[in-house]
């Protein structure tokens, strides 16, 4: 059965919201110059995703602004837009949806994230903040550590280091030196979890001492001491 008579009213909604959101993102400063990129599943089987297209103002998107991928983010042929292109971050968005179940993705190039990951590369422990209950877990007694993993261009590299860090109930993975994915049951909670922890990172940065730079100091065994875990007041 051919997918394509259900793409117009799927795409025609998906490519309004993805360029609704793309450009409340813009605004923020969040999708600087053509950066970041945004996705929504259209199907699961087999896997679609419609994708935010590459090189564009995110500022300025129009509906007909995406592009319809496969599991690996790859443009699928026959498409609406075939002029258009997907990110090669399609990929990691379409890994990302598949193992976690989620409806939607997000991109952004916001700072806090990635001034985190640069304090603490093995990740960013959070506990004792009341914006984590944005994240769906609990304000006291749950650590929540935000996973980061280094930059690259191969996307099934950087999927690969995604599956194996992943977890259901942290919906957020750091690319270091690079930026934020998120993801939701749609676009609208994926940013409310984005906007949350981007407050919530930014917290932990603004209070940590001392200069940037990794916090962990190696051991004599060459491995890493555990990143003290930061709490409302700023303390471990």
């Amino acid at each position: 059965m051919s997918e394509h008579p259900l793409w117009p009213t799927q795409l025609d909604q998906a490519g309004r919201a993805l360029a609704a959101e793309s450009a409340r993102y813009a605004a923020m400063g969040w999708m600087r110059g053509t950066s970041g990129n945004l996705s929504v599943v259209l199907g699961r089987d087999p896997l679609r995703l419609a994708v935010t297209a590459s090189g564009m103002d995110k500022a300025e998107l129009t509906p007909r602004d995406v592009v319809v991928v496969d599991e690996h983010g790859a443009a699928v042929p026959d498409q609406p837009g075939p002029a258009r292109r997907p990110s090669a971050e399609a990929g990691l968005h379409a890994r990302i949806a598949r193992v976690s179940g989620a409806g939607a993705v997000v991109h952004v190039h916001v700072l806090a994230p990635v001034v985190a990951a640069e304090r603490w590369p093995h990740g960013v422990a959070l506990r004792d903040l009341e914006m984590l209950k944005g994240l769906g877990r609990g304000a006291h007694d749950d650590v929540v550590t935000i996973p980061v993993i280094p930059n690259g261009q191969d996307m099934r590299v950087l999927g690969d280091a995604f599956e194996a860090g992943f977890r259901a109930d942290t919906p957020a993975l750091i690319v270091a030196r690079h930026g934020l994915y998120v993801w939701g049951e749609d676009l609208y909670q994926a940013r409310h979890r984005a906007e949350c922890l981007d407050w919530l990172l930014r917290f932990v940065v603004e209070t940590a001492s001392g200069p940037v730079g990794p916090a962990s100091a190696p051991t004599g065994n060459g491995a890493a001491e555990p990143t003290p875990v930061l709490s409302e007041r700023g303390t471990p």
